[in-house]
């Protein structure tokens, strides 16, 4: 028993192995639904770590508006399981709700839970892989908190206005059949996190492609490369051309 707890135990730390499980999962309901055989993926996952707040905030852009990109939304709304749509209709549904009656809420979320804990029995007891419309009536899990204010331990560091108001930007900027020109302003969290708005516009398309194993600011990779006692670190050039801003 004690070799099987080390080796489980050893797993939930290891991406590497909660990836495999998951993308085999996935593959092959994926396999089954279309009648097919074969990989599902093209490729291994990329794993990069976020060393600053810059960092996060282009990797959160760069996810948000994959859907933009590649041409299969129009707006920040259409962008299909990302976390800005979801948050967006969060906000959304919070409003209508302040605006119904209170016992209309009330029912209306007891509903939900209980078609979602009857889904979810009926998966358990089949033992098959959930079906797409088994998944889409399960209760998400939360997302993180927006906190400029840094009240929470865990929370993303910014007002959720001011990222809305980046992606947004962005959006504009960037898109696969016509290419916008840059805005006059610049958004407040890229003033306020020393970025700059034409290098980050720019590469923003490549953004996690641009560096290595880790993404950050000029200072923080250069730390990280004194630290493990290395000459030079993957895309310290990049870096420089958008987080070399003085902040606000």
């Amino acid at each position: 028993m004690e070799e099987h707890a080390e080796l489980y135990r050893a797993r939930l730390h290891d991406l590497s192995w909660f990836m495999r499980v998951l993308n085999e999962s996935i593959a092959r309901q994926a396999n089954q639904e279309d009648g097919v055989k074969g990989r599902f993926w093209e490729g291994r996952f990329k794993s990069q770590a976020l060393l600053d707040e810059q960092a996060l905030l282009a990797a959160m852009a760069y996810v948000d508006l994959n859907p933009v990109r590649a041409g299969i939304a129009q707006d920040l709304q259409g962008c299909e399981f990302t976390g800005i749509a979801r948050r967006i209709r969060n906000v959304a549904r919070t409003q209508a709700q302040r605006r119904k009656p209170a016992d209309s809420s009330r029912v209306t979320c007891h509903v939900s839970r209980s078609r979602s804990s009857t889904s979810a029995d009926h998966a358990s007891e089949t033992g098959k892989l959930r079906s797409e419309q088994h998944l889409k009536s399960l209760q998400p899990a939360p997302l993180i908190p927006f906190d400029p204010a840094t009240r929470f331990e865990i929370a993303i560091p910014f007002a959720f206005e001011d990222y809305l108001e980046l992606v947004d930007t962005l959006g504009r900027c960037i898109h696969p059949m016509k290419r916008g020109l840059i805005p006059e302003r610049t958004p407040r969290l890229l003033l306020r996190l020393g970025m700059e708005t034409e290098a980050f516009v720019a590469q923003s398309a490549s953004m996690l492609k641009s560096f290595g194993p880790v993404i950050g600011a000029p200072d923080s990779l250069c730390e990280l490369a004194a630290r493990k006692r290395k000459q030079r670190v993957r895309g310290i050039r990049v870096s420089r051309a958008i987080f070399n801003r003085k902040a606000a």
